[in-house]
């Protein structure tokens, strides 16, 4: 098992759930914590080398992109419904983030078998 591989798919799907959970209940903890998992997934990103490496990683940075600021307008102007809509930008750049990393999966794995 690549405990490598397990750490950044375990990041990935805690900012996915984290996020969902800001959704769900928006405050400002609940996004700050979205943004930080979401923030520690990308860097965990940046070492990962394997075919869709580039793309695993610019997904990452647009979720960050959609978590930070949505973080800064709730807790600057407190327009929840703004940072649910970047938040969920966010949820869309992790599903693919997810995507590309089983479809990366399923290629290794096929790699391996033959």
């Amino acid at each position: 098992m690549d405990w490598g591989k397990v750490t950044y798919i375990f990041f990935s799907l805690m900012s996915l759930t984290t996020t969902a959970g800001f959704i769900y209940e928006p405050n400002a903890v609940a996004l700050f914590l979205a943004a930080g998992v979401n923030v520690i997934s990308t860097i965990l990103k940046i070492g990962v080398k394997n075919l869709l490496a580039a793309e695993l990683l610019a997904s990452s940075l647009v979720a960050d992109l959609h978590l930070i600021p949505a973080f800064m307008v709730l807790t600057f102007t407190g327009d929840e419904r703004l940072s649910i809509a970047l938040a969920i930008g966010a949820v869309v750049a992790n599903l693919f983030s997810i995507a590309l990393a089983l479809i990366e999966s399923a290629k290794s794995e096929s790699k391996d078998i033959y």
